[in-house]
């Protein structure tokens, strides 16, 4: 069920205590090399007040096993600086990056190889397409720098085709494809390696709106397939409500709130918060399991629903039935009922950020 698979699942990949800082000397603001500091934000300041420029700042994230974690912020609020610390295209000043529980930042550059080609993959807004391939070789490329035998290249590059929908294009050059085409070659690229840790760095920014919808809804088909876990940067709070699990908003380099779509929505930190969300109707989001109570009698009779299903259904069912209506997660488990009053206290006061509890019938 959407956003509970973090929930439940082991921690992939762990940025802690992150900082960029461009200027001289940047390390001269750090005394621990861990990134650790007493008051981030005023030592932000200082750093500024010095002439540097903090690219990131204090950034603190898990990504889980399977989950789609989307960060989004106006643009200059670190974000793409962040994604490609993770990976360290860029290099962090100060911090850990832990995947699978190991430091990158202590990796050799042999072994930070290694990990790239084959545990990450990684899509930007620039497609990257290599002019003079045609699209299988293109695919194919990062299996060749791995070493693998062509024939074991081809089988993988032709998986991943398909996965995509790109049947019957193989043999097509960049130039002979639309944008949204190249992005799925870019896509297919990165998953060739199937790589553990999936980095996508506005990836459909670039695509006129009916393309980018299209490739929203390819990723989300793809990812239920694949289960990666997976880093979304994007700068549009409409594509990061669709495809997140969970989200943080960035501004000024530091994470200013993480949670769960659906609370950032009902419960900003701050009026940054708010601005992003203000416009988001609130029933096209809002789902049965997050207004879901302990049964208040037998549920004997109660029709029951899916935990997924978006309030602004259940509405004229709410408004008829005063005992509610079942919820289930995806197994059938029972979560909890979905009454009106439920409705009106989530609007009220907000949602609970941890898990629902599951009440068992």
């Amino acid at each position: 069920m959407k956003n509970q698979v973090a929930d439940s699942s082991e921690i992939k990949l762990s940025c802690r205590n992150v900082w960029k800082i461009y200027g001289e000397q940047p390390e001269q603001f750090f005394s621990a090399a861990s990134g650790k500091v007493d008051n981030p934000l005023a030592h932000a300041d200082t750093i500024r007040s010095a002439g540097h420029i903090v690219a990131n700042a204090d950034v603190n994230f898990d990504v889980h096993a399977g989950e789609i974690f989307v960060i989004m912020g106006l643009s200059g609020s670190g974000k793409s600086t962040i994604v490609r610390c993770l990976s360290r295209l860029v290099e962090p000043t100060t911090g850990e990056i832990l995947l699978d529980g190991e430091n990158l930042l202590s990796k050799s550059v042999a072994e930070l190889i290694e990990i790239r080609r084959h545990k990450m993959g990684m899509v930007f807004q620039s497609f990257g397409l290599m002019p003079h391939l045609n699209v299988i070789d293109n695919i194919a490329f990062p299996l060749k720098l791995q070493g693998a035998d062509e024939k074991t290249r081809y089988q993988q590059a032709r998986r991943v085709i398909e996965l995509v929908g790109l049947e019957g294009r193989e043999n097509n050059f960049p130039n002979e494809l639309s944008g949204g085409q190249q992005q799925r070659v870019g896509i297919a690229r990165s998953l060739a390696v199937e790589p553990d840790v999936w980095l996508l760095d506005e990836p459909f920014s670039a695509l006129d709106p009916l393309i980018r919808k299209q490739m929203q809804d390819e990723f989300l088909r793809i990812q239920s397939v694949l289960s990666k876990s997976i880093v979304f940067i994007t700068h549009d709070f409409q594509e990061a409500l669709r495809l997140a699990d969970r989200m943080a908003i960035m501004r000024d380099g530091a994470v200013v709130q993480i949670g769960r779509p659906i609370d950032l929505i009902l419960n900003p930190v701050d009026d940054y918060i708010s601005d992003f969300t203000r416009d988001v109707p609130w029933e096209s989001i809002l789902r049965a399991a997050d207004i879901v109570e302990p049964p208040g009698a037998s549920i004997e009779g109660l029709g029951r629903i899916s935990g997924d299903a978006l309030i602004d259904t259940l509405l004229g069912y709410l408004s008829e039935h005063r005992e509610g209506v079942v919820v289930e997660d995806d197994d059938g488990m029972v979560l909890g009922v979905a009454t009106a009053r439920g409705v009106i206290a989530a609007l009220a006061s907000g949602c609970n950020t941890e898990p629902a509890a599951v009440w068992q019938q």
